[in-house]
């Protein structure tokens, strides 16, 4: 008899960001005529930069011209975004070599499709709060999960426990939902427990580029041993507003070795077996977010969200909210008012104020009493958001 993969049964009934929009919709429908400011879910609201469509623009020319036609690529990605993504990397002062770059659609994809490549007696060891797909992903192979506890102790950075044995560790820096970012140190001791572990760590750096700070690390590989233990994640859904166009990449050490295998091998081995690779059109956008022009755009829309994370970290310092992030990262992390419970002020916020945002407790356990608002919103609604929510509080 047919069997399903009954790991699926545990997951939770509804994807965290399905329950907020079904909520958002339900009271629109009971309220058509009050205007609902989304700082929610965290997709941007700029366009792309001018560099990069008109770098797609002759991309979809070459399509249509019988000599510069491309029908299958590499799917590893094309040769000259991986040179792209290695230059990047250079300039940071990371040396990477061509073949360990990996072009995707994104992180989000590759940081579930990775754990192909490993079995499902690993332990892992996993964030709380956390972005959902780290867990649900695990849930659904089957594998052991334990939880490091992030609360405003450590401000949201948890660090490792000696007598915790893990074999799969996810970080993420900047972290999506708390905005919180480990040092350079911080990092170091994550990568020291990971090679006493013999552990490998998956490192999501989707939000890399909306580090200010030139004392806070924006890859692993500025952290010494990172090579031997560690799988970088990066997107330029945020980086450069490729949400609905879908790039990112995925960088795989030489050095990683585990049972004796090199990770990158089995990494290119599945991806050559399970994925096509991102269209040409795509990856030649993509290849422009690395110019030197691609640069200056792009960093031009980033320092519009950070802006518009100042305006919301400034708002909650003059109504005495605690919260993380914000100054590094587009997310910011708040305190509920008066012990109100993630759900609870996530309804209140949205009924009084018409502001939705994300319930904490919808990230883990330790979420729970906090509430994630994102910088990705247009600036007017912003002002306007934190207008309302001054008069909320003032009232």
């Amino acid at each position: 008899m047919m069997k399903i993969n009954e790991n699926f049964l545990n997951l939770k009934d509804s994807y965290l960001f399905s329950l907020v929009a079904k909520k958002v919709k339900e009271y629109k429908e009971q309220n058509p005529d009050k205007k609902v400011i989304r700082l929610g879910i965290g997709d941007v609201t700029l366009p792309l930069a001018p560099v990069v469509v008109e770098a797609m623009g002759r991309a979809v020319q070459e399509m249509g011209q019988r000599e510069t036609f491309r029908g299958y690529g590499e799917e590893q990605g094309y040769a000259f975004l991986r040179q792209a993504v290695c230059r990047y990397y250079a300039g940071k002062g990371v040396e990477l070599a061509e073949s360990e770059v990996f072009i995707s659609d994104g992180a989000k994809s590759d940081l579930g499709n990775i754990l192909d490549l490993f079995s499902a007696d690993n332990t892992v060891l996993i964030p709380d709060p956390v972005y959902p797909v780290y867990v649900d992903t695990n849930i659904m192979a089957g594998r052991k999960i334990l939880y490091m506890n992030g609360n405003e102790e450590n401000n949201f950075l948890p660090m490792p426990d000696q007598k915790v044995k893990a074999d799969i560790i996810y970080l993420c820096s900047p972290n999506n939902p708390t905005g919180a970012v480990y040092s350079k140190e911080q990092l170091e001791r994550w990568v020291d427990y990971a090679l006493a572990q013999e552990a490998v760590i998956l490192f999501d750096s989707a939000y890399e580029a909306f580090v200010q700070d030139p004392s806070l690390p924006t890859s692993i590989y500025h952290i010494a041993g990172a090579r031997e233990c560690a799988i970088e994640f990066c997107s330029l859904s945020k980086t450069a507003g490729f949400t609905g166009t879908r790039c990112g990449y995925t960088v795989v050490p030489q050095q990683l070795i585990r049972n004796q295998t090199s990770l990158n091998k089995l990494w290119l081995r599945r991806q050559t077996t399970k994925f096509n690779g991102v269209p040409y059109i795509v990856q030649r956008g993509a290849e422009a977010v690395f110019s030197s022009e691609g640069m200056r755009q792009t960093k031009a829309n980033i320092a519009y969200y950070l802006q518009n994370a100042k305006l919301i970290t400034d708002t909650l310092k003059e109504l005495g909210i605690w919260f993380v992030g914000g100054e590094n990262s587009p997310y910011i992390w708040l305190r509920c008012p008066d012990g109100m419970g993630s759900w609870e002020f996530f309804d209140y916020l949205l009924v009084k104020a018409g502001i939705v945002g994300t319930p904490g407790a919808g990230f883990g356990a330790n979420g729970e009493g906090f509430f994630r608002l994102t910088a990705f919103g247009d600036r007017d609604e912003i002002l306007e958001a934190m207008a309302r929510l001054r008069k909320l509080y003032h009232a």
